[in-house]
């Protein structure tokens, strides 16, 4: 196999910050670019984009694979089914302090690179389309206060609004850096 033909990077990155965050006490919060390959609660999706907690308390039989990332989630009460395609993640992040990775996204993505399986069934040898080569992309904290872009973070236990940090300074916010 060579790097032509090799896997893709993402969902081992998007593992190993998962790891990272919960080693260290913070909550794992996964940003998703929103198109019909995504299962998510759609009264949260807001400009295209959802911003999921993904931490242990808050979700239940969380599966972080190769091509999905699957898992049961409660939003306003409801315990509902989220599918996300691992190359439809914009962002994996600490929500305590926004250390983490983005990823890139091509805007030439097919709505469905990846068939996602059957609802009854999972299918192991499924198999993604080629990815464009992708960067990384590092996170860093801002001094000055943004709008985040990304919806409301949803799939927590009780759906409460995430807490600013202890330091009573500014929220971090995301900022690409190249």
């Amino acid at each position: 196999m060579n790097a032509l033909e090799s896997t893709s990077t993402r969902p081992y990155l998007i593992r190993a910050l998962y790891e990272w965050c919960t080693d260290n006490g913070l909550t794992p919060y996964v940003a998703v670019r929103v198109d019909e390959a995504v299962q998510v609660p759609r009264e949260y999706v807001k400009n295209g984009e959802i911003v999921l907690n993904i931490s242990y308390d808050a979700t239940s039989g969380l599966q972080l694979g190769n091509d999905f990332i699957e898992f049961k989630a409660r939003f306003a009460g409801t315990s509902r089914e989220i599918m996300v395609p691992v190359s439809r993640v914009m962002a994996i992040y600490a929500r305590e302090n926004g250390q983490g990775m983005a990823f890139p996204m091509t805007t030439d993505l097919e709505p469905t690179d990846v068939a996602p399986p059957a609802p009854s069934t999972r299918s192991e040898d499924a198999v993604p389309a080629a990815e464009s080569e992708q960067r990384v992309v590092q996170l860093v904290a801002v001094d000055e206060p943004q709008e985040p872009a990304a919806a409301p973070e949803g799939g927590g236990p009780k759906d409460e609004p995430p807490r600013p940090p202890p330091s009573g300074g500014p929220r971090p916010s995301l900022k690409r850096v190249k």
